[in-house]
């Protein structure tokens, strides 16, 4: 029952600087939850979410890794200039080969029998993109006032796998940030995938989790 940062030695250090709750109840299933910050921020956001999460979970928060600023990270460079969010395709997909392998060390280092993927904003947007392009390494995607990138969607395949995943959707109908149509388009596009969808809007938050975000998600993980 701890909490630290992984400062592993050897050769098969993360390759992400993350921080860990251990679960303070036992399950039958050694269950996690894997955490994607959003863009500026850090492992230590998500994180302060642990205690609103099932207590039989392992927790897991990681920074993203390209620097952006003092204490601030991101998954990749994304520009909001023109009104419409434009990325740094290359970083994305270094970002999403790091992700991939990070959930790799993390089940090989705790033997997860669950992993379940999710993230805020950005993190939203690269848990649906690894959750759906490799549906066979996560349970379920938890998607916090995210977006499924147009780029992603030829490389994603139904299929037995697919129709496995579980997902959480929750958005703002108030987000300015990434417009609530992002969800709605989301929603469109997941229903014939045969995901195991939970689709939930907030009448009164903009981009931002608050406590009905929580409750909802905490019941959808039990």
């Amino acid at each position: 029952m701890s909490t630290h940062l992984s400062d592993t030695l050897t050769t098969d250090k993360p390759v992400l600087h993350y921080l860990v709750r251990e679960p303070k109840t036992t399950s039958a299933k050694k269950k996690a939850i894997i955490l994607l910050h959003g863009v500026g921020s850090n492992e230590q956001d998500l994180f302060g979410l642990a205690e609103h999460l099932p207590a039989d979970y392992y927790i897991i928060s990681a920074r993203g890794p390209y620097t952006i600023g003092p204490g601030r990270y991101a998954w990749y460079n994304v520009d909001f200039s023109t009104g419409k969010p434009v990325f740094d395709i290359k970083q994305e997909a270094s970002s999403r080969a790091v992700i991939l392998q990070f959930i790799q060390q993390m089940k090989q280092q705790y033997h997860f029998d669950e992993v379940y993927l999710g993230g805020f904003s950005q993190g939203a947007i690269m848990s649906f993109t690894i959750g759906l392009t490799h549906p066979g390494e996560v349970k379920g995607i938890i998607a916090l006032s995210g977006r499924i990138l147009e780029e992603i969607r030829p490389g994603v395949m139904k299929n037995e796998a697919l129709g496995h995943l579980k997902v959480f959707i929750s958005h703002g109908v108030q987000d300015g940030t990434l417009p609530i149509h992002y969800a709605r388009e989301a929603n469109t596009y997941l229903q014939p995938l045969g995901v195991q969808l939970s689709y939930h809007e907030y009448n009164n938050i903009g981009h931002q989790i608050n406590a009905e975000v929580l409750k909802d998600l905490h019941e959808w993980l039990r």
